[in-house]
């Protein structure tokens, strides 16, 4: 190494060394999830919700403590999901009541529409409540023009409508098409079939090298990646692999004048101190807040939080 490359090293373990010294440190974000929502009971492997109307009984591998409530309580499910042996996200649904092949769960003047389908999910995360707000506070912080929000991962939407509800130009970017048309089916059941909102069928990756080609630049970026899967394209992705490059891409993407960043990892069995320090190293020469930790959701009525995903949270100075 010639003495350049050691005092420029030496001025990039500096500046990372900083900004870590900035972060408000790992945290756990505790939330009972939005108001049309509730964590009913948790434990031996389960827990027990409710969105909007119905209720459901899903597995949890890390409710690892005593259930809170008794089998009254968790016979009222209206549907109990299965996990498959292959795939803990896929299986079947048991209906033990009606279920209709839709309904609405409200959330800050925004409908979002679940379903029970081949999947574990529902057409939402709750836990995700706190970043709503945040954003929301970030988006406020922007005067002078309106605020750019990039939604990388979007899945059904619920952060893009937010968004764009609150005034927001939104670039909702997702890799499944039908994930798309569940959002934009939101968009409609929200009353906001007028709102800027641009719909992208692509591979996140390839998204945000092309913008940063381009030079465009958001107010806020939102990632939320899978740990793995594949693009419209067959692109392959793995959060291990895919991640770092993705993220320094986005980080250029930041406006210089007002931005922040949220990235939330559901690959819970990593470290949110491994995730908060990539971020540190690519947000190294901007200064501002660095916040990491756990979000988890609290039950209904006190027991024990469920913790749900890592996450790393930015804001200019």
């Amino acid at each position: 190494m010639s003495q350049r490359d050691g005092h420029t090293a030496g001025r990039q373990v500096r500046a990372l060394e900083r900004t870590l010294e900035r972060s408000m440190g790992l945290d756990v974000i505790r939330t009972p999830g939005p108001s049309d929502y509730a964590l009913l009971d948790s434990g031996q492997g389960r827990k027990l919700e409710r969105f909007g109307t119905i209720v459901v009984d899903r597995p949890e591998p890390q409710a690892l403590w005593r259930r809170r409530r008794g089998p009254d309580v968790w016979g009222q499910a209206h549907a109990v999901f299965s996990a498959s042996a292959d795939d803990e996200e896929k299986g079947k649904w048991r209906f033990d009541r009606t279920v209709p092949e839709s309904w609405p769960v409200e959330l800050g003047g925004v409908t979002v529409t679940c379903r029970l389908q081949g999947l574990w999910h529902v057409g939402l995360f709750p836990e995700q409540a706190p970043h709503w707000d945040w954003m929301l506070g970030e988006i406020g912080k922007v005067s002078g023009e309106r605020p750019r929000v990039l939604n990388l991962f979007a899945y059904t939407g619920a952060a893009s409508l937010l968004a764009a509800r609150a005034g927001a130009e939104v670039t909702h970017v997702d890799a499944s098409k039908k994930a798309i048309q569940w959002a934009k089916g939101n968009q409609a059941a929200s009353g906001l079939a007028e709102a800027p909102v641009r719909w992208i069928l692509d591979d996140a990756a390839k998204f945000v090298a092309r913008e940063v080609r381009r030079g465009k630049t958001y107010h806020v970026v939102l990632i939320d990646p899978p740990k793995f899967g594949r693009g419209p394209e067959g692109e392959v992705w793995d959060l291990f692999q895919g991640l770092p490059g993705l993220l320094e891409n986005a980080v250029q993407l930041l406006s210089p004048e007002r931005s922040a960043l949220v990235l939330t990892v559901y690959a819970i069995r990593a470290s949110a101190l491994a995730f908060e320090q990539l971020a540190a190293d690519l947000l190294s020469g901007r200064g501002g807040r660095l916040s990491a930790g756990e979000l988890a959701l609290s039950a209904e009525g006190g027991g024990a939080a469920v913790p749900t995903s890592l996450f790393v949270r930015w804001t200019s100075p």
